[in-house]
C-alpha cells in the first residue's frame, strides 16, 4: 500500500514537471519562431552594410547601429573590467577587511538596479554637462556590468584551491604576486565566463542608452558623438508607422538574439570544460 502512494506521488509529480515545462517552453518556442518568420525577410547585404534612409522610404540598413553596438560594448568593456577585477580580488583575497561586507552589500544591491535608474544617473552625471554620446552610454551600461562581472569575479577566485596560495606563499613569493601570477591565472577562464555573462546581460539594454547614447543615423565620427545601437533601433522601428521599419525591427532583434545566444553557448562551453 505504501509503495502504491509513493508511485502515485511519483508519477503524479513526473506529470507536473512535464506539464511545468511544456507550459515554459511553448511561449519561448513561439518567441523564438516569430522572430526568426519575420526577420529573415530583410536579411539582405544592404541591410547590414547600409545606412539607414529617410522615414518612409524602402529601403537602406543598419550599418550604424551595428558599428554603435560595437563602440559602446567596447567602451564598456573598457570602464567595467579593471574596477570590477580589482574589487573581486580585494574580497576574494583580503577577508579580514573590514570594508569586505560594506562592499559586498553595495555590490549585491546594485545588482538589482534598474536599468532606466542607470541611464537617468548617467544622463545627469554626463549628458546635462557634455551632451549625449557614446561615452554617456558605455557609462550607464557598466553600471548594469559592473555589479554582476564582481559577482562571478569573486566566485571565480573562490574556485581557487587554497593550496595553490599556500604552496606559492610557503615558496617566500609575495602574496600580490601570488595573486597576478598564479591564482588570476587559474581563475581566469571563469572569469572570461563572468564577462561573458555581463556581456550578454547588457547588449539587449535600451532604457540606459535613450538617455545617453541619444541615436545617430549616421555612422560616429568619435565616441563623444551621439551613436546608435541595435536596442535602439529596434525600440524607434518598432513603434514607427512604417512596415518597412517594422520589418527592419524584426531582422535587428534576430540579429541581437543569435548574438546573445552564441555569448551564452559559449559561455557554457568554456564553463563545461572548466
Amino acid at each position: 500500500m505504501e509503495m502504491a502512494a509513493r508511485k502515485m506521488k511519483n508519477h503524479a509529480l513526473t506529470i507536473y514537471s512535464i506539464t511545468s515545462l511544456i507550459i515554459i517552453t511553448i511561449p519561448l518556442l513561439h518567441i523564438i519562431a516569430t522572430t526568426i518568420i519575420n526577420g529573415v525577410q530583410s536579411f539582405t547585404l544592404e541591410f547590414f552594410t547600409s545606412l539607414p534612409r529617410p522615414p518612409g522610404e524602402e529601403g537602406g540598413g543598419i550599418a550604424n547601429a551595428i558599428q554603435g553596438t560595437a563602440i559602446l560594448i567596447s567602451l564598456t568593456m573598457l570602464f567595467s573590467i579593471p574596477p570590477s577585477l580589482l574589487t573581486a580580488i580585494f574580497l576574494s583575497e583580503f577577508p579580514d577587511s573590514r570594508f569586505k561586507n560594506l562592499i559586498r552589500l553595495f555590490n549585491d544591491t546594485f545588482m538589482g538596479t534598474p536599468s532606466i535608474v542607470a541611464g537617468v544617473f548617467a544622463y545627469t552625471l554626463f549628458v546635462t554637462k557634455f551632451g549625449f554620446s557614446a561615452i554617456a552610454g558605455a557609462f550607464a551600461l557598466s553600471v548594469l556590468a559592473i555589479p554582476m562581472m564582481v559577482k562571478t569575479m569573486e566566485e571565480a577566485f573562490k574556485l581557487v584551491p587554497i593550496d595553490i596560495r599556500e604552496a606559492g606563499l610557503s615558496l617566500g613569493i609575495r602574496h600580490w604576486k601570488v595573486v597576478t601570477g598564479i591564482v588570476l591565472r587559474s581563475a581566469m577562464p571563469a572569469i572570461a565566463s563572468g564577462i561573458l555573462l555581463a556581456l550578454a546581460r547588457i547588449s539587449g539594454e535600451t532604457a540606459p542608452l535613450l538617455f545617453t547614447a541619444f541615436g545617430n543615423p549616421d555612422f560616429a565620427g568619435s565616441v563623444t558623438e551621439p551613436v546608435s545601437a541595435l536596442p535602439l533601433m529596434i525600440y524607434v522601428y518598432a513603434t514607427s508607422p512604417y512596415p518597412d521599419w517594422n520589418r527592419k525591427a524584426w531582422s535587428a532583434s534576430l540579429i541581437l538574439m543569435i548574438a546573445v545566444l552564441a555569448i551564452n553557448l559559449i559561455t557554457k562551453y568554456r564553463l563545461r570544460r572548466r
